[in-house]
């Protein structure tokens, strides 16, 4: 797949790019202007490395820690079991991470805008506005939830409310600013991130019991291998539907580099802290929960009250994301909105509403994460079905006009993403609030929810492709390379 390059300014229509317009380039501290315009060649900056960081500090959360608590608290899994979950799982999310992030620097488009090749314009709505609701509102409030008990475990006389408030206040700022800044904050909290929770890893598993036996009460261990590894998957999948939003501003050519810094990111962070997750369950025995205070009690206190504040601002790191990614996929719509400033607007109201159901989920926060991380792939798996296959199937294939034509149709990824989320949660779903038909007849089947969806996903579509070809207007079938997929 290709795409022709913006040549920026002096190019037809460069002056109505407002990211060019208003010289955005690299200001820190400016408020990124527009939308989803694609990023012109005189506005490209940043080397892959960056990635690296960008990726590392937002998974260094309680969020990311409570993943590996939930397969030996709740999946009745062995620590040596769930660390090989973990791995499984953060794995796939990292691969996949890693090969959308690589075509942000030759598109300059951010993630929901290059979805529109396997959906449509409008069809794109389907997985856009998901995502707009997942990121802008789910994930946030999750995340905002964690960073607010981690405050208020250090700072006992702040009510959990308020602490709540000071944290989303904290991660509006930085998303209403934008990209450079949210790259900016990334790197420069990774180094107090990096030390503290490390440290904190260490001496967690220098008090585990990697050898216990798994607690009583859990799926059998087959089930509970599975449901972890797919809440492992969720966990660094869940960063996939955002990938180029943070590689569309680098030079061109640097798209393979920009990827594997982005997989390692997600790869390394995860794996330790949800590792770290799952030791601390055996180091503190029948008082295990998701609760920050808890993964703290076994560290000295000097050490403990620095993890409790980089909880938060691991909090904040992961949700400057969310929230700035959120905003995008609702843009990506095609809302025409008569601000300038429409991504910083939406990211403040996404913010808002995603505190309204942070403080409605802050009694419950546990049943609710666990329920929310399992959710997240079952939309996820098929929609990268569509993904990974529409960009297989157009290799070589020039979409630079498809991204941006409101007549482009292509009903056969909506379709596909469709039956597949259907089907699979059907047959395979294994939450309590529904059980699917092979869990419920096969319990020792766990949760294949989201690789099933992927599939089913990623084989309709390359049937329906020939079947229902993509279309460009009302009459005129798009050009060969599009509409036939080369």
């Amino acid at each position: 797949m290709t795409l022709r390059q913006d040549p920026g300014n002096g190019a037809p229509g460069a002056q109505a790019n407002p990211i060019e317009r208003e010289h955005y380039g690299a200001q820190t501290l400016a408020v990124e202007p527009g939308g989803v315009d694609v990023i012109p060649l005189s506005s490209r900056h940043g080397t892959a490395r960056q990635l690296l960081w960008t990726w590392t500090s937002p998974n260094l959360e309680f969020a990311t820690i409570a993943v590996g608590i939930l397969g030996v608290l709740f999946f009745g899994l062995t620590f040596w079991q769930c660390f090989a979950a973990i791995v499984l799982g953060t794995v796939l999310g990292s691969v996949t991470h890693a090969i959308l992030s690589s075509w942000g620097p030759d598109s300059g488009m951010c993630q929901m805008v290059l979805s529109r090749t396997g959906f449509g314009f409008f069809g794109n709505a389907l997985p856009a506005g998901i995502n707009a609701a997942v990121a802008g509102i789910g994930w946030f409030a999750v995340n905002s939830i964690s960073g607010a008990l981690a405050l208020h475990a250090l700072l006992t006389a702040l009510p959990t409310s308020l602490c709540l408030v000071i944290v989303v206040a904290a991660m509006l700022l930085v998303a209403f600013i934008g990209h450079n800044l949210v790259h900016a904050f990334e790197r420069y909290a990774l180094p107090l991130l990096g030390v503290v929770f490390v440290v904190g890893a260490v001496i967690v598993f220098s008090k585990s019991h990697p050898g216990q036996a798994a607690l009583s009460g859990g799926p059998p261990p087959l089930g509970g291998f599975l449901l972890m590894t797919g809440a492992a998957f969720g966990y660094a999948c869940g960063w996939n539907p955002y990938a180029s939003d943070y590689t569309r501003y680098l030079r061109p050519g640097t798209g393979r580099a920009a990827g594997t810094n982005a997989g390692l990111g997600i790869l390394v962070s995860c794996v330790l802290l949800e590792t770290a997750g799952a030791a601390m369950v055996s180091a503190v025995g029948k008082s295990a929960a998701l609760d920050p205070g808890v993964y703290t009690s076994v560290m000295p206190s000097v050490l403990a009250k620095l993890t409790l504040l980089c909880i938060a601002l691991g909090a904040i790191a992961a949700n400057a994301l969310n929230i700035y990614s959120g905003a995008m996929s609702f843009l990506s719509l095609g809302f025409s909105l008569p601000t300038h400033r429409a991504r910083a607007i939406v990211a403040v109201v996404f913010g808002v509403a995603g505190l309204v159901l942070a403080l409605a989920g802050l009694g419950n926060a546990g049943a609710n994460y666990e329920s929310f991380l399992l959710v997240i792939s079952y939309w996820i798996g098929p929609w990268l079905g569509v993904v990974l296959m529409d960009r297989y199937l157009r290799r070589g294939s020039d979409i630079t006009g498809l991204l941006t034509d409101r007549t482009f149709r292509n009903w056969a990824g909506p379709i596909a993403m469709g039956v597949g989320m259907v089907l699979s949660i059907w047959l395979f779903s294994n939450q309590q609030k529904y059980t699917g038909l092979v869990p419920t007849a096969h319990p020792k089947a766990g949760d294949l929810t989201f690789e099933v969806g992927f599939v089913i996903a990623a084989v309709l579509y390359a049937v329906l492709v020939k079947v229902l070809p993509a279309r460009i207007g009302s009459d005129t079938a798009a050009p060969a390379e599009a509409a036939t997929h080369g």
